[in-house]
């Protein structure tokens, strides 16, 4: 009994000794009575977060069995078709974690589902910060971050499966030694740096290996629990307009138990989805590539999806060449390879800032927009995923040309058409969209839900019963908010071109019904 008594004491005391050190309690405290809202988009961060801790988890092991070398040897492991081959030690490591660990093809397939998980859930992700405007003051930091994490998983997912030296992905690396190459004056001492000598060498799958395995996922374990925890949890939780929402109020359950609980059951299904998928659905057979070889080539090559609009944007540009002074520059692959996926990103990370820039908007803002009710900004959305769309079916030109037979100058001037046409026609139409949504939901607070049910006046007038919104669904329509933009002051000279963009941001805002007009 005594040494029951003296226990709790112990703990305590440990504790008490902690908190003095790192000061814990506090936030500890915080964090637990933390609200979480209940809506099934905000779990879309935590599929990203869950999908990087199971890639992590298989990397570690997948690390054991590969060999990062170049060096050549003849394959004589238990796959048949490849026996006698000379191949690299990377790309016949890769073959023996397939086909002689214990386990070793489902972790190969774990880990790389769970990167096209990853990057699909980022993705979405940022669409779903981008249409409800979560990137507004005072996330612009935790969207900055988004944006870099996008760039970081791309290029990282680039690299890690470009190691197993297949035929594949050394098209791909092919690829990025040709984009290097075309880049101007420094484009030769890059690729001397890069490759240690002349295309495609014995050092660049040890130094695609050390970046995949250390230096980027380093960065990515600094900057996801920055962005996932310490600044989702220093600031008040976004939510979506609703009854009882305000920017001073969040609605939801707290961390613990509720949440926790959620959450946890939560990365049960994602490893699920994932390892159903690893089980069952093939993903990147190398063994049906080979080994990588520079005088190979293949039709219907494509590479993961989420690098496919490069491809795409590469296949689409015109072999346009500019020639001044003894120099060449290669456009056709400086314009896509370059140029389009630096408009991308600096138009992702400069955004929030054009938009304030815009709306002359400097308020705080923890309560979402609903997509129809800023439509300049969906229609904007709506662009950019054409945009990027259009680039990424591009990836698959020749296989969508022998698929249904089409002449493959035939697909590749269709999107070099969409690419210019697309976007502007989807913020017409998503813009419209938004108007129409809009005007359906005044007319649902002036009237109500349809019931289907038909009444008879007495003087024999027909009318169909209406039922009033509830409190729930009428005060996302109702409710008073901060504006998502602002008039731009008389007194301020902000130039023609801000004016008029300011206007036409401003012109169809959602506009509360007036309470006259309710049911």
């Amino acid at each position: 009994m005594s040494g029951d008594r003296e226990r709790p004491s112990a703990l305590g005391a440990t504790g008490r000794a902690l908190d003095d050190r790192f000061g814990g309690a506090a936030f500890l405290r915080k964090a637990i009575r933390k609200a979480f809202p209940d809506h099934w988009s905000f779990l879309l961060g935590e599929i990203a977060m869950y999908s990087f801790a199971i890639i992590l988890l298989t990397g570690v092991f997948l690390t054991l069995f590969f060999r990062p070398s170049m060096h050549e040897v003849v394959y004589n492991g238990s796959y048949r078709p490849l026996r006698g081959v000379r191949m690299s030690e990377a790309y016949a490591s890769t073959l023996n974690i397939s086909f002689e660990v214990r386990g070793g093809l489902l972790v190969r397939q774990l880990h790389h589902w769970a990167t096209i998980i990853f990057m699909a859930a980022i993705v979405v992700h940022l669409l779903r910060n981008f249409f409800t405007g979560a990137f507004r003051r005072p996330r612009e930091l935790n969207w900055l971050i988004g944006v870099t994490l996008f760039l970081l998983v791309m290029l990282n997912g680039l690299f890690g499966y470009s190691l197993p030296d297949d035929l594949l992905s050394g098209t791909g690396i092919r690829i990025l030694e040709g984009v290097i190459a075309s880049i101007p004056l420094v484009g030769s001492y890059l690729l001397m740096f890069l490759f240690d000598g002349e295309f495609p060498g014995e050092m660049i799958v040890p130094r695609l290996y050390v970046v995949h395995i250390l230096l980027i996922p380093g960065i990515l374990l600094a900057l996801i629990p920055l962005h996932a925890v310490v600044l989702t949890w220093r600031q008040t939780h976004t939510q979506f307009p609703g009854k009882g929402g305000s920017n001073r109020t969040v609605r939801g359950y707290p961390f613990f138990p509720v949440f926790a609980a959620k959450t946890t059951a939560f990365f049960l299904w994602v490893f699920g989805v994932t390892a159903l998928l690893a089980t069952f659905f093939q993903i990147n057979p190398i063994w049906l590539f080979g080994p990588y070889d520079p005088g190979a080539i293949s039709s219907g090559s494509q590479p993961d999806w989420y690098m496919g609009w490069l491809e795409g944007a590469l296949r689409m540009m015109p072999a346009w060449e500019i020639t001044a002074w003894g120099r060449t520059l290669p456009m056709s692959v400086l314009v896509p390879a370059l140029g389009v996926p630096g408009l991308l990103f600096t138009g992702l990370a400069a955004y929030p800032f054009l938009e304030r820039w815009v709306t002359g908007d400097q308020g705080v803002h923890h309560l979402l927009d609903r997509p129809r009710d800023v439509p300049a900004r969906t229609g904007v959305g709506a662009g950019g995923v054409v945009f990027y769309g259009v680039l990424w079916a591009a990836g698959g030109n020749d296989v969508i040309a022998d698929r249904f037979s089409i002449p493959l100058f035939w697909t590749t001037w269709f999107f070099r058409g969409a690419v210019v046409l697309g976007p502007v026609l989807a913020y017409v139409i998503a813009y419209r969209v938004c108007l129409g949504l809009q005007r359906r939901a005044l007319a649902l607070a002036a009237h109500g839900l349809e019931t289907g049910v038909i009444r008879r006046s007495p003087s024999g007038g027909y009318s169909e019963v209406e039922r009033p919104l509830d409190g729930e669904r009428l005060a996302p329509i109702a409710d008073d908010r901060p504006p998502a933009a602002l008039a731009i002051a008389e007194d301020v000279r902000p130039g023609r071109l801000r004016r008029t963009l300011n206007r036409h941001f401003r012109r169809d805002l959602r506009v509360p019904p007036s309470r006259d007009s309710l049911h």
